[in-house]
């Protein structure tokens, strides 16, 4: 395990998992169009003593927008209600291997935690491994993860909410608005990367949410997220992912803020640019699915075409 890389393996969490500073959870997440409901996978099959962190639970429940970064007072909150202490090393992992868990390793880090790593390769890496599987939802977790759920609530109702026991330290240098990105594309102080795919990005295959058009925020570049880990999946090598965002006119040497549909797979991008050293990569947490839904005048939309 080392502080300046994102990941650790399946065969470190096996050695180390159990030990009292040491927390799992559970991240998963799936798009809509895929119906398949990451709590119920949970409760079948999880990493033994894995907690379940709902990523569209634990948000700011004052908007629309899907899976929002919730307020600090909440997150505080959930976090606690999981049974999480400021001296915890946090494992985060996801059923995909890299899809969801990225996004609260990024959460986690906004907040001031910093002691927080993701599963290398997730689930599917884990049962490669041959490593034995909970099944059975201990009490205790499943009462955790509905209490962080309703902590959340409570907060955003203005009622009072269970013992904090892990404070945040909110870093607003790793979270953009929508207004931060509107003044950048004119200020071009930072290069803007895309993690969804090239067909949404240049505007040619729709996108998965209902009444969203595809397209991109003018001035971006677009890095698919599937191209930061191998086929295992397993993040790529600090080389390899250098030679990625190179090859697609990313200069490593100036600032990159790096957004997507709803703000989950941008977390992969910014999880690959920090295993080659760029620690305050920061994400426009609404991105496109926020953009394309302002005004065209106010907030121009581009399409690639041939």
């Amino acid at each position: 395990m080392a502080q300046d890389d994102p990941v650790v393996s399946a065969q470190w969490l096996h050695q180390h998992l159990g030990a009292p500073d040491v927390k799992v959870l559970d991240a998963s997440w799936y798009m809509p169009v895929e119906n398949k409901n990451p709590w119920e996978e949970y409760q079948v099959a999880h990493i033994p003593g894995a907690v379940f962190f709902d990523i569209d639970s634990i948000v700011d429940r004052t908007t629309d927008l899907p899976h929002m970064l919730p307020s600090e007072e909440a997150f505080a909150a959930a976090v606690s209600a999981l049974g999480i202490k400021n001296q915890d090393k946090v494992i985060v992992y996801d059923g995909k291997g890299f899809f969801s868990a990225p996004r609260v390793w990024w959460m986690f880090r906004v907040f001031g935690h910093n002691k927080v790593w993701v599963l290398d390769g997730g689930l599917p890496q884990w049962r490669a491994s041959g490593f034995d599987l909970g099944s059975a939802s201990p009490d205790d977790a499943v009462l955790k993860s509905k209490t962080a759920n309703k902590a959340v609530e409570r907060v955003y109702n203005g009622e009072l909410t269970n013992t904090i026991t892990f404070q945040t330290e909110f870093q607003p240098h790793l979270f953009w608005t929508l207004e931060k990105v509107a003044h950048n594309v004119d200020a071009k102080s930072y290069q803007q990367v895309d993690a969804r795919s090239k067909g949404r990005f240049d505007g040619v295959a729709p996108e998965p949410r209902e009444g969203v058009r595809s397209g991109h925020i003018p001035g971006s570049k677009c890095v698919p997220f599937p191209e930061m880990f191998d086929d295992a999946p397993r993040l790529l090598s600090a080389d390899e992912l250098r030679q990625k965002f190179q090859q697609a006119g990313i200069s490593l040497n100036h600032p990159i803020v790096v957004s997507c549909g709803s703000g989950v797979t941008a977390c992969i991008l910014a999880l690959g640019l920090y295993r080659i050293g760029k620690h305050d990569v920061p994400v426009y947490d609404g991105s496109w699915t926020e953009w394309e839904a302002q005004s065209d005048s106010d907030y121009p939309k581009a399409t690639t075409t041939a």
